[in-house]
Parts: C-alpha cells; structure tokens; sequence
C-alpha cells in the first residue's frame, strides 16, 4: 500500500520502581494553618537499569546551524574552514578536539585490548560513505550498548530529508576528500555541528563499534563517533532511551504512552499530533523466546510501526452511514509483512467507502508493509505508542502530508538549580521550594473541536550535558515539575505562603533520574505557574522548559524585574552619621593616613576599614580587592583614590550593608545562608532575578553554601558600581537598555 507519510518505531516505555512508596498526604504547615491544603508527596522513581528495546524513531530537523562545536573550549571547529586547510597543505585532518587514545574510548576503565586507530582506506578497499544509497541495514551494532542510539538512527534512513540534515550531502571519500566529516545534533535548544576525523577504532582490522553490513560503507560508523565526541566518549553512549536520541535528531519533545493506561481522548491526540506533523510510532511487546514472532494477525512482535495517517473517513453501510475512525500504518522493513483483520488490504470492509474517500486517502493495495486497520483494533493489538511533537521551526511546509497544515506554538527557557538560591527540591521541601525557577503560563484560547474549553498543554523538563559530565561521576538528577493556578497579577516570584495555601493543579506523574521528564495536559484558560525542580533540595544542575500548546499562549518568568528599590526600615534606622565631626576618630585616622592631599589609596582605605570595622572582620580585616572595588566604585576621575567626600558616602554604603548583614546573621557568625542573599539584597534595596543571584552565588558564594561578610560587601560594592554606570548611560530613568563605547565600557568593567 503506496505511503506519503513519515515513519519511525517505538521504544520501551521507561518503568521506574518506587524508590520512596506511596501516595501519602502532605499538610502544609498544619500546626500555624487551620485550614491547611492536603497534596500529595512527590513521588520518586529511578529510571530502569539499561533495559532498551529495540527501537526506531525518526524526525525531520530544519532548525539553526551552528559555525561549529568546540567541545574541549578550544576554537571552534567550521568544517569547510577545516576542509580547505587540508586541501591546500595536502593533508589529512587529525581532530585534536577528539584524539585516537584510550580516554575517547573509555572514562571509567582501560580497554581490555588494544584498539587501533584506522582511517576507512585502512579498513577495506575503496571506502564509501554510501554504497547503493542508505537503508537501516547500515546499522549493524558492535560492542558497544548504545541500541538505544542505533534504533534511531536506523529510522534516519527511513526519511531522506530528514537523513540529510543529520548527514550532510557535502561530502565524501572521492570529491575533496581531506579525512574530515561533519554531522548535525539538536543539543538543548541549539543545533551543532560536530566535526570529527575518520580515524575509527578497530581491532584485527574491523570496526569494534557501530558498522554497516558493506565492509567498505561508512557513514553509520562516523555518525556515531561524531555523537560520541558531542558526549566526550565512545562509554558515555552506553544505556540511553531511544527518546533521548529522537530529540536530538529533531529537537522535538516525545510522549510515551502503555496502550493498558490511554487517556480516553487517544485519538484526539492522534489525530491532532498527525495535523501537526507530529511523528509517531507503536509496537507490541516482543516474545523473549522468539525473536520477532508473528501474530495470528499479521504483525510482528518487538517491531516498530510507524503511523503515516489518522484520519475519519466516511462509511456508508446498507443500514447507516457516519464516520470511522482509521489509522494507516507502515512496517519499515515495506514488504508483505502487514496487518490481516478488518480494514487490511482487500478486506471486504473498504466495499463500503465511497470511491471519492478512497481516492482521497490514498489507498493503494500493495505488498508494500502499509495498511489499514480501525482504532479500536489499534488499542487491542499494539502495547506501546511513542509521539514525538516537533517544533514549529522543525517543518518545511513543502514536504508535510495532506492535512498536515498546523503547527504546535512553543516557548523554550533556560535555567538553572544553584545550590542554597534557587535549587529549593520538590514540594516535600516545603519552606525552600518557592526559590525554584518559575514560569508564568497564560492560556486564552481552548483547543479546536473541545466540548470542555480546555487547553492543551505539553510540558518539557530537560536537564543539560549529564551524559557529557558522567565521566566526571554525574548521573542525571531526579528532575520533574508542578503546575499551579495564580492570579495573572500575583506577586513575582510566588512566595512560600502561597504554596502553604494552595495545591499544584497538574504535575507530572513523577520524578525521574531521566534526561527528560515530559507530560500532557487538558487545563482551562487561565494563568499558571511552572516548577521546575528537582527532588531534593540543594541538587545543582542546568534545565531547559519546553511548552508546548495548540494555540497561542505566553509563557514569561515569574520572576523580579532588575532594578533598585526601598532599603528596608530595619537597616535605615541603624545607619548612623557619617564622621563629619573634626573629633571624630575614623575622620582623624583618615587624615592621618590621607597625607597633604587628602585623598587614600585602596591600601590606605583597607587600614582605615580593618581598623574602623575590626569587630566585624574578627580581626582578619578586609581583602584587598574589595577595598580596590571600594575606590573604584566612587573613582570617577579615574585617580586611584578617593577624597573625604567621597569616603562619606562609601561610609555611609559600608555601614549600610553591615547593618543588612547583621539582619540576616543574627549569631554573628560572619558568614549568611546563600539562601538569604536575594532577602538581604532587597534590604539594602537591590530587586534581582533568578538569573543574576545564580551568577552571585557562583561568584560569591562558598562550596557549603555560604557568603561571607568580605564576600558580601564585594556583592555589594560591583552591584552599586554596574547599576550606578548603566544609569549614567540610559536614555531614560526607566530605561532597560543603556549604550557604551567599548573603551567606556573596559573602564567600568576592567576597573571595578
């Protein structure tokens, strides 16, 4: 039966044992709140000890080419830059970014042999990247357990176009061949492009790792050595879900679903995931005894089916006519292999479709692995289905199927967990999960065709590069994401109080040590918020938040906007004159120390802190580059040193941020809570948002989570400094955007 639509396969669906039981009821703050709200405890799963089944998935990528990937921060790799280098010096390129040694092979251990290096003309006479085209028989594994990757890649070969933009067509081993090849990945928002040599481990002469069934094909092995340098090391491809290798294909989010546990509206999604371009797949469990058996229907167990329609078709029986639900489906391997019960190829029910629906959809009857079959036959033959929803900038328009006019609406966020700022855990931590990143979601419009007015919504939580950090000993976190009501003019960020008083409206099911955790919502409009976090509290690490919607919505940070505001009255009324008095002894110290001119130098001014301040300083006294940051702050004639005026004012600042200091150190211990800086911050009259105390917390913080006085003071001083100097540049007072010369820009920089 002809095709016109896409294909790809399905992948085991990842089943997590429970790490911590139950669903118990959680009661926020039961012994303050009579009227407590009840939610249930986040649940946590681990993902499954490497147990992939084979599995195939394919997505067209159209998206942003980076100039190149520079994985060890060395210059960035351009592959025709490269090239031409080589042509022209008569050599072969050596990728020092990705060198023929141990360590590009393994992180954790020394091989068991030794492998050798050799370039294809090395392996077997007049290499190829394709002999006779492409197919999924160029995809043979080696001893390496990344089956998870080789299933999607062998569905590459199912869609040209989509092959060709993971496996660029411009090059080759004849035409300007120079040992130099590149390959596209989709890597958290971005598309890179990955350079590598073709130098390829061996051992007694072939390829150890993927390899194709022509001895002298190469593409499918320099594909997944490009994958393995974008992860650091052939080991780090070892254990994966094939999802995880789909979206880096196609940038897309994928949805997995047991055939045992459909939403009641399955056909819906399908049908508006088929509109949408979105690509999917289904499969039935395999026979651990038999390797592919067949079903008494026709199907294959264990093998992967793509869906290339879902569509109502129009049915005129002898007694009634109306609308049926159908599917067509694809076996890949596109011979006779095909589904045998109603709706198949010639069945006696296709007698009663109008010629004018048959010519409408297509329908051919030929050996060719497609068919037909109703969606209640659907639900009882198959176990699995895997959507994968592509983004909007993923479709070309000249190559969707028919009826394939509409797009998914998405906002994609970075973000990021820093330990004590904004790493609060799950809801289980009550008092620290306000400080998670939050997302504002607004829903207008509900979806086309729903009775209920609701909205869908699908929600993508990503954590960054822990498959290129695990040879550092970073496994993935346990990642996953609450929902809530707000007001659409609620306060940024919402607090603690508000997650005492009010229950997540949707979440997902779970959390989860995978990549991504993903799920699919029905929600009235309105306005929500997203939780990102991860299960306990303190857990750093990088994230990216996809939504997804049918029609438009907005999704903004609920976050503070940077700027300055009221210094709490706490600290105002603790701030004392400055020594303006001839008597007063700091004034006497710094004309002593200031000499005939009056003015002192950052060391002078650190003698005249430790001395004035030693109580605060236990004695240790001030760093010289916060002192030097000090002069610099209030230096505008750029001398080096700051007058009696100006010492008032750093004066008055000083004793400012002290008397903030104290507030939130109450024991005197010299050092705050990284978790208190965004309070004490706005008691000295700072607002900041999640992405700037982030970077504070890097900068000033300690690896337990502190900030010291010294440290603080040094926050203090660069904020005032940067603030001061964008004002002095902005056009107006409310201004967000200031313009500067570069040498402007040097000075207030390189200076403070």
């Amino acid at each position: 039966m002809g095709s016109n639509g896409g294909g790809f396969d399905f992948g085991a669906m990842m089943k997590g044992a429970l790490r911590q039981g139950g669903e118990a009821l959680f009661q926020a703050g039961a012994k303050v709140l009579t009227d407590a709200i009840q939610e249930a405890l986040c649940v946590k799963k681990e993902a499954p000890e490497k147990r992939i089944l084979p599995n195939i998935s394919a997505y067209k990528v159209l998206g942003e080419r980076s100039s190149g990937y520079g994985h060890t921060g060395r210059e960035v790799q351009d592959f025709q830059t490269l090239r031409n280098e080589c042509l022209g010096s008569g050599r072969l390129f050596e990728d020092p970014d990705f060198p023929p040694i141990d360590s590009s092979l393994y992180f954790s251990q020394r091989p068991d042999r030794r492998f050798e290096w050799l370039r294809p003309s090395e392996i077997a006479d007049n290499p190829q990247l394709f002999v006779e085209g492409f197919s999924r028989f160029d995809v043979q594994q080696g001893e390496l357990g990344d089956c998870w990757l080789l299933a999607a890649v062998a569905n590459l070969t199912l869609h040209r176009k989509l092959f060709f933009q993971i496996v660029p067509d411009d090059q080759s081993f004849d035409e300007d061949y120079a040992g130099i090849f590149h390959f596209r990945f989709w890597q958290y928002g971005k598309w890179v492009d990955v350079v590598v040599d073709d130098r390829l481990p061996t051992y007694r002469g072939r390829l150890i790792f993927l390899h194709s069934s022509e001895q002298n094909e190469f593409w499918s092995a320099l594909l997944e050595k490009a994958y393995a340098k974008l992860h650091g090391s052939y080991e780090a491809l070892k254990g994966g879900s094939t999802c995880e290798a789909m979206e880096d294909f196609t940038g897309g989010v994928t949805e997995m679903y047991e055939m045992s546990e459909v939403p009641p509206n399955l056909y819906t999604i399908l049908l508006h995931g088929y509109q949408r371009s979105s690509l999917m797949g289904c499969s039935i469990e395999p026979d651990p005894s038999v390797l592919e058996a067949e079903t008494p229907q026709g199907l294959i167990r264990g093998h992967a089916y793509s869906i290339t329609r879902v569509c109502y078709v129009d049915i005129e029986t002898p007694g009634r006519q109306g609308k049926i639900p159908l599917l067509r489906l694809r076996n890949p391997w596109g011979n006779e292999a095909e589904w045998n019960g109603p709706w198949s190829d010639k069945s006696p029910e296709w007698r009663y479709i109008p010629e004018s629906e048959k010519e409408e959809i297509g329908l051919t009857f030929d050996d060719d692995g497609e068919f037909w079959m109703s969606y209640r036959d659907f639900l009882t033959q198959f176990t699995r289905l895997e959507i994968c929803n592509l983004n909007p900038d993923s479709l070309d328009p000249d190559e969707t199927p028919e009826g394939c006019n509409k797009k998914w609406e998405m906002c994609v966020f970075e973000g990021e967990w820093v330990r004590g700022v904004t790493a609060g855990g799950c809801r289980n931590s009550l008092t620290t999960f306000w400080q998670n990143p939050q997302y504002s979601l607004t829903l207008t419009d509900p979806d086309e065709d729903d009775d209920q007015n609701l909205c869908t919504v699908i929600v993508a939580l990503m954590q960054k590069n822990r498959r290129s950090q695990r040879s550092a000993g970073l496994d993935c976190l346990t990642i996953g994401f609450a929902i809530y009501k707000q007001s659409p003019n609620g306060p940024k960020p919402l607090p603690l109080d508000f997650f005492k008083y009010n229950a997540s409206v949707a979440r997902s099911p779970s959390f989860i040590n995978l990549r991504e955790v993903s799920c699919r919502f029905k929600l009235p409009p309105g306005t929500y918020c997203i939780i990102p976090s991860t299960f306990d509290a303190n857990e750093e690490g990088e994230f990216l938040l996809r939504v997804f919607t049918e029609k438009s919505s907005t999704v903004t940070e609920n976050d503070e906007e940077i700027g300055m505001g009221e210094i709490d009255d706490r600290v105002r009324h603790d701030i004392p004159e400055p020594p303006s008095a001839p008597e007063d002894p700091v004034r006497q110290f710094f004309l002593k120390l200031a000499g005939p001119d009056e003015e002192v130098d950052w060391l002078e001014l650190k003698e005249i802190l430790d001395y004035a301040m030693r109580n605060e300083t236990r004695g240790q006294g001030f760093s010289k580059d916060v002192c030097r940051s000090m002069v610099a702050m209030l230096d505008n004639d750029g001398s080096g040193k700051l007058g009696f005026e100006e010492f008032k004012i750093l004066w008055v600042d000083i004793r400012k941020w002290r008397a903030v200091f104290r507030l939130y150190d109450p024991s005197g211990s010299g050092k705050i809570p990284a978790s208190s800086l965004r309070d004490a911050l706005h008691s000295a009259g700072y607002t900041l948002n999640n992405h700037i105390l982030n970077i504070l917390a890097h900068r000033y913080g300690s690896r337990d989570g502190y900030i010291a006085f010294d440290d603080f003071l040094m926050c203090a001083v660069r904020l005032k400094t940067m603030i001061d100097s964008f004002h002095g540049r902005a056009e107006t007072p409310n201004s967000t955007t200031a313009t500067f010369t570069l040498e402007e820009w040097l000075r207030r920089t390189v200076y403070s």
